[in-house]
């Protein structure tokens, strides 16, 4: 456990001189500042005031004109922070500068309604009452262009010029030719404590993928957050550009962002989802885990997928699941159970696109795995060849997120896993967002109707 006294320690030893601290928002940005270090060492002790508009703004900064977790009524006043000193890291291309995650609380020291990261440590607790340990680990795809963020306004985002041309996926030949990069990626992720396990090129131009190393929920949730940031920092300082959106090209694949997961006994640390008996090698608790989130899944979407963006993955013939579906081993399910050893033995979480909220997607699929548990929910028949279609007998996943967000504005399910407060206020969020985008003229209606009608 780190405290004042170790910290110190390893500040001198390190060099450290600043520190930078923030906290990731609704949408999963960032928001943060450097503090000098005696300011540092007294937040650490006492906490400090971080101004709450971060939760009264959308991913633009623009105010939301319905929230209730702060806004104009309120004055925008400071939230309480409070230092984690488990995620001291030292930033790699800043190499004096520490940098820490915080949590959002009320005043009496309760989680704040709208902190992502709170919330999922109040889910973990859940599972730890009932004696797991959940591990998970993401993967994330995402596009490479070599533009910097001028170029990319000064372009409108169009006509961006890739890291590569062609569609190489699993491409030894496209990956030597940015060894040095990706080389810089590895060792650059994993001095900054996010290992990476795999590291390949996807079918499309510039688009990669990456596997984080699993680790311990908490730990995996702020790892996969931080990998978001930092590559866009990392690819900022080689004049590029990195983009994790679900799907930024029409006419190419999406960006997938799969959660891998599973729940360890806590009192023999042995892994729960694995049964030597059973055929699949799958315990009565995995397959109520997979029951409540396929019983979920759909009211839950609005979670899993938070951007307008998000839906336009959701086309046949792309592997984005289109219905709330399992299967063994099977990558057109949402969920694709993976039996192995007592060591291996897993689910994947296919519906999440690399758009996600780590901490809300992770929140939100454990969640409702252990209602599942709870509840001893039994998941439909397994999935068999493609389950994407309506004849699938599988329930139809939303499409847009305006129906997602209705969905889960009427789920009472939702606000036993998640908690009143915070669905109130990403609902609310959510709605806000719908009302953006359907106020915007597109391109493509000029296009199409400009001259016509």
């Amino acid at each position: 456990m780190r405290d004042g006294t170790n910290l110190r320690a390893e500040f001198e030893a390190r060099g450290i001189r600043k520190v930078k601290v923030g906290g990731f928002d609704v949408d999963g940005v960032l928001r943060g500042k450097y503090v000098a270090l005696d300011k540092f060492w007294s937040a650490l002790e006492h906490g400090f005031g971080f101004c709450d508009v971060i939760f009264g703004w959308d991913i633009a900064d623009v105010l939301y004109d319905n929230a209730k977790v702060t806004g104009w009524s309120t004055g925008y006043p400071d939230a309480h922070a409070r230092i984690d000193p488990e995620t001291f890291r030292v930033i790699p291309w800043e190499p004096d500068t520490a940098a820490f995650l915080v949590d959002f609380v009320q005043k009496d020291g309760s989680a704040h309604a709208a902190c992502p990261r709170s919330l999922f440590k109040s889910v973990l607790a859940r599972a730890q009452s009932r004696g797991f340990d959940p591990v998970f680990s993401a993967e994330y795809e995402f596009f490479i262009f070599r533009e910097s963020a001028e170029s990319l306004h000064e372009k409108g985002f169009r006509n961006l010029t890739p890291l590569s041309p062609g569609m190489f996926g699993y491409s030894w030949v496209r990956e030597g030719q940015h060894a040095e990069l990706l080389h810089d990626i590895m060792d650059r992720m994993a001095a900054f404590d996010i290992p990476i396990e795999g590291l390949h090129t996807e079918t499309g131009p510039g688009v990669y993928e990456v596997a984080l190393r699993y680790d311990a929920a908490l730990r995996m949730a702020d790892k996969a957050a931080l990998f978001k940031t930092a590559m866009k920092q990392l690819c900022a300082s080689r004049g590029l550009s990195v983009t994790f959106m679900a799907k930024w090209n029409a006419d190419l694949p999406g960006a997938s962002g799969h959660l891998h997961q599973s729940l360890w006994r806590r009192s023999d640390k042995t892994n729960a989802f694995y049964d030597p008996s059973d055929p699949q090698k799958l315990s009565k608790i995995a397959r109520h885990y997979v029951g409540g989130q396929i019983a979920n899944m759909a009211t839950l979407t609005a979670l899993y997928s938070p951007t307008i963006n998000s839906y336009k993955r959701y086309v046949p013939g792309v592997w984005a699941p289109l219905t709330a579906s399992w299967g063994v081993e099977n990558r057109t399910c949402a969920i694709r159970a993976i039996p192995g050893d007592e060591k291996s033995t897993r689910l994947e979480y296919r519906q999440t696109a690399a758009d996600m909220n780590p901490y809300i997607a992770m929140a939100a699929c454990l969640g409702a795995g252990l209602w599942g548990i709870e509840n001893e929910v039994e998941p439909p028949a397994e999935g068999k060849g493609d389950t994407s279609g309506e004849g699938s007998g599988f329930q139809s996943l939303p499409r847009t997120l305006k129906d997602a967000t209705a969905l889960l504005s009427r789920c009472n399910e939702a606000r036993a896993i998640l908690g009143e407060p915070f669905v109130d206020h990403y609902v609310r969020t959510r709605d806000w967002e719908v009302r953006q985008y359907e106020r915007v003229v597109t391109e493509w209606e000029l296009r199409r109707y400009f001259e016509a009608v």
